[in-house]
C-alpha cells in the first residue's frame, strides 16, 4: 500500500496530460513491425528534448561576455567549439553556441554595446530581439547608460532581463592587495556601487548578480540560476536546468527532482507497449527507455567520460579517484547485461495490490495485469538507477571542488 500510494499522484498527472499521446501511440504501432514499433517509441521519447531555449548574452566590448557563453555551456575559453574571446569586441554580429550535451539550448553570443550612438531599440531589431528566451546584460565594472537603455527597452517588449556584474575574481585578487581587506565586505560594496549606479540611470529596484566566468560555482551563480529558472514558462524550466553545469549540490538535486517527475511519463510508455500483440516488443522497448533515460542521467550529472575529464583537468584529480567513488551498478557500461542488474530489485518492489490500482488506473490498458506490471517495474528501476547516479555525482563533486560547493 505504501508503494501505490508513492505513485498515485504522479501517475493521475502524467495519465491526464498525455492519454491522448498513448492512444495515437498506440494506434500506429498496432499495425507496424517490431523495428519500427521501436523506432515509434524511441521517437516519442525525443520529442521532450526538441523545446528550445534561446538566452541572449549583451554587454560593452570587453567585458566578458564571450567567457560567460562559454562557462555556461560548461567550457574553457580555448576548449573545441568555445566563443572568441579577446579584450576588444570579437563578435560583430549575432552568434549562436549550442550547448556541447543538449543542442537545443542556444547562447548567443551578441554584438558589443556602448558605441557613441548607441540606439537600444535599433539594436534589438538589428540581433533578431524575438528570438530569445531572456537576456543576461554584462558589465565588467559599472553598468553605463547604454545597459539601461537596453534594459528598457526589452522591458517594454515583454522580456526578462539579468545584470550581470563579471569578473569578480579579477576584482577580488586586486582587493587582496589592502591591508583590510575583507572579502564579504568587498562584495557588498560592488554590488552597492552597481546597484546605486543603475538607480541613478533610471532601474528603480536593480538587482545585480556578481559573477566569475572562471568558477560559476563562487559568488551569485547559484542565485542567478534559481532567478532564471523560476521565471521561465513551465516547459522550459526543465531544458534549462538540464543544460546547467553540474557545479554544485543545489544543482545535482534539481537536477535529480526533474529527472524523477519525468520517471512515470516514460514508465506509462512502457505499460502502454504491454496491451500491444507483437512479440519481443515490450522487453526491447523497456530495455530502449531505461537504456536512454540512464544515458541522459549519466550526461547530465557529468559522470560521462568527457565530462569527467574536463572536471579531472580543473580539480587536479585523477579520472581513477574519480571513478573509484562512483557505485552504481550502471557505472561499467550501460546495457542490457547492466540493466537487467536493476530488474531484482524492481520485481521485489512490485506488489500486487500496486498492479491492480495502476491497471484500474489507466483505460487504455483494461485488464491486461502485465501493463501495470511493466509500468512499475520500470517506475522502480529508474528511481533506482537515478538514486544511485545522484549520489555518485553528490561524491565526485564533492571530492573534485571540496566540500563547501
Amino acid at each position: 500500500m505504501l508503494l501505490s500510494g508513492l505513485f498515485r499522484m504522479a501517475m493521475f498527472e502524467d495519465y491526464c496530460i498525455i492519454t491522448q499521446d498513448l492512444e495515437d501511440i498506440k494506434k500506429s504501432i498496432s499495425t507496424q513491425d517490431l523495428p519500427s514499433a521501436i523506432n515509434t517509441i524511441k521517437d516519442y521519447l525525443k520529442q521532450q528534448d526538441l523545446v528550445e531555449l534561446n538566452i541572449g548574452v549583451m554587454g560593452e566590448s570587453g567585458s566578458g561576455k564571450s567567457t560567460f557563453v562559454n562557462a555556461f555551456r560548461g567550457l574553457g575559453d580555448e576548449e573545441e567549439g568555445s566563443a572568441e574571446t579577446g579584450p576588444v569586441e570579437t563578435t560583430m554580429e549575432p552568434e549562436v553556441y549550442l550547448h556541447p550535451k543538449y543542442k537545443n539550448v542556444k547562447v548567443w553570443d551578441l554584438p558589443g554595446i556602448g558605441t557613441p550612438n548607441f540606439k537600444a531599440d535599433e539594436y534589438l531589431k538589428l540581433v533578431q530581439f524575438e528570438l530569445y528566451d531572456f537576456f543576461i546584460i554584462i558589465a565588467s565594472d559599472r553598468f553605463r547608460e547604454c545597459h539601461t537603455q537596453l534594459a528598457k527597452e526589452i522591458m517594454r517588449m515583454g522580456k526578462k532581463f539579468y545584470f550581470v556584474r563579471s569578473k569578480i575574481d579579477s576584482t577580488i585578487t586586486a582587493e587582496k592587495r589592502k591591508k583590510n581587506f575583507d572579502q564579504k565586505k568587498t562584495l557588498e560594496t560592488i554590488r552597492e556601487d552597481c546597484e546605486n549606479g543603475l538607480r541613478k540611470i533610471g532601474i528603480d529596484v536593480p538587482v545585480v548578480f556578481l559573477i566569475s566566468g572562471w568558477d560559476l560555482g563562487k559568488y551569485d551563480y547559484q542565485q542567478l540560476q534559481e532567478r532564471m529558472e523560476k521565471e521561465l514558462p513551465q516547459h522550459k524550466r526543465r531544458v534549462l536546468l538540464l543544460a546547467l553545469p553540474n557545479i554544485t549540490l543545489e544543482i545535482n538535486e534539481k537536477k535529480k527532482k526533474a529527472f524523477e517527475k519525468n520517471i512515470a511519463r516514460v514508465a506509462l510508455l512502457s505499460a502502454l507497449v504491454d496491451t500491444v500483440p507483437l512479440p519481443g516488443l515490450s522487453v526491447a522497448v523497456d530495455l530502449a527507455i531505461v537504456k536512454k533515460e540512464t544515458e541522459m542521467y549519466y550526461s547530465a550529472f557529468g559522470l560521462d567520460d568527457p565530462s569527467l575529464q574536463k572536471l579531472c583537468e580543473r580539480s587536479g584529480k585523477s579520472i581513477e579517484v574519480l571513478k573509484s567513488l562512483m557505485k552504481c551498478p550502471l557505472r561499467f557500461g550501460i546495457n542490457p547485461a547492466s540493466i537487467l542488474s536493476l530488474l531484482g530489485v524492481a520485481f521485489l518492489a512490485v506488489a500486487e495490490d500496486v498492479v491492480e490500482y495502476v491497471v484500474s488506473l489507466i483505460p487504455i490498458i483494461g485488464s491486461v495485469a502485465a501493463g501495470g506490471m511493466s509500468y512499475m517495474t520500470v517506475v522502480i528501476m529508474l528511481k533506482r538507477a537515478l538514486n544511485d547516479i545522484a549520489e555518485d555525482a553528490r561524491n565526485v563533486l564533492m571530492a573534485a571542488v571540496g566540500t563547501a560547493v
